[in-house]
This record gives structure tokens, sequence and C-alpha cells, in this order.
């Protein structure tokens, strides 16, 4: 891995694990109601996007896993590429989705898919778990900020059937605090990759075992691409984030 790359794992990896502590609590805290646990692959379904950091960070899991299983990987992510490219025929490196049709995007993934993700295991475990996305480690639970801002109103269909989540103070958390602090580490990652710092890149689960993070030319795509991907409704990219305190 380059070196310069290498504090914003560590960085996002202490960020994830708060995530982590704030999941176990409250799920400790809502006991029989949150039904997530090892084994479960409800979730782990169909297409879905993650940002270029959960990609980057998703990337150091596949690439420590055993050869053997590495290989299995890879072989259902290129089936899985088959199918991508005949609804987005000009796929290619970086695989960046953010210039897409709101049609193309709903077409890669659409509600009903129940294709398993291709990191999940045989025994229904998700093989590179200590390094998959924020997206996977937030689902199940209504995501409430301490001041009472909703970030996510939805949650899992397996869990609270019979309370909302949401009236829960227990389960509150700093979910403000959360994103902006991942905002900042992904605008590291982005300058560190563009000479840029960038607000929004996204990519699908599949596609991230195939991003080169070191040998791509990511600045001269960024100013190629720049122009495009910030007319396809890109004013997150013209924004300035304050560093949270």
């Amino acid at each position: 891995m380059n070196s310069a790359l290498q504090p914003i794992v560590a960085k996002y990896g202490q960020l994830l694990k708060r995530v982590d502590h704030w999941f176990d609590r409250s799920a400790k805290a809502a006991g029989n109601a949150v039904q997530c646990g090892k084994g479960c692959s409800s979730c782990c379904r169909g297409l879905f996007d993650i940002t270029l950091l959960d990609a980057f960070f998703l990337r150091q899991g596949i690439d420590k896993l055993a050869p053997r299983l590495r290989e299995v990987v890879h072989a259902r992510i290129a089936a899985q590429l088959q199918s991508l490219r005949l609804i987005w025929p000009e796929i290619m490196p970086p695989y960046i989705i953010n210039a897409l049709p709101e049609e193309t995007l709903d077409r890669l993934m659409p509600e009903e898919d129940e294709t398993p993700c291709p990191l999940l295991g045989d025994d229904g475990l998700c093989l590179v778990y200590e390094y998959r996305p924020m997206t996977c480690r937030l689902h199940g639970i209504s995501l409430v900020d301490i001041s009472g801002e909703s970030f996510q109103d939805e949650w899992c269909t397996h869990n609270f059937k019979d309370e909302d989540p949401r009236k829960r103070h227990d389960l509150r958390w700093e979910f403000r605090d959360l994103f902006q602090r991942e905002l900042v580490i992904f605008r590291e990652l982005t300058y560190t990759l563009l000479n840029q710092k960038i607000n929004e890149l996204d990519t699908l689960i599949p596609l991230a075992a195939l991003i080169d993070f070191e040998g791509f030319d990511w600045k001269r795509w960024w100013e190629m691409n720049e122009d495009k991907i910030k007319n396809a409704g890109f004013p997150e990219n013209q924004r300035s984030i304050p560093s949270p305190d």
C-alpha cells in the first residue's frame, strides 16, 4: 500500500470501531427487538453504492483473503461484472458511478435484487467482516442523532416489530459528528488520489475489488471527468467542510 494511504486506513478503521461500539451497545439495550446476529445475511443481498473510502478500506480486507478464497470472490465478481455491462456498457476503471443517469443507477441497483453479496461466505458470514463498509455496520437500526435529527428513518424488518426505535433515546448517537468525521477522512483520501478535496465519489461493492488505488492515474482521470461528474449533480463538491471539533 502507498505509504501516504496508510494513515487514512488507520484513521477510518478507528472511526468504524466507534460505529461498531454504538451498534453493539444499542443491540444489547434493545434485547430481543434486534435480531441482527452472526449468520444472519438478510441484508447482504443486491447491489448498493458505497463511498470510495469504503471501497478503499474494503479492498484491504479482500487482499488479505487466502489465495484460493480470493479466487472464488473474484470469480463471483467477474460474473456480476458481465451482468453490469449489459446495463452499463461503458463500465471501466476506476468504476465510479456518480456521473451515471438516475435511470441507469436504478437498473443497476433494483430493490428486488436478491443476488448475494460476492463477499458472503457459504455459511452466511461476511468474508471480510472487519473491513465491511460503514453502511453495513449501520444497517438494522434507525439513525437518530442525540439532537433528535434523523439520518435514517428505516430499520431492518426483522427488528423492532412492536415498537418504533426512533422514539428510543437510548439508541441515539452522535451521527452528525460521525458523518462529518467520515467526510474529513474521505477528503484526505481524494486529496491523496486526485490532488483535490472531493466530498463524494461512489462505486458498487463488487467493483471495489477491481479498483486500482496505486497504479491508476487518478489525477488524469479527474481532469478528464471533473466537469461531467459535477454537472451530473455534484453540488456537494462545491461545499467547504469544516473540521469537527
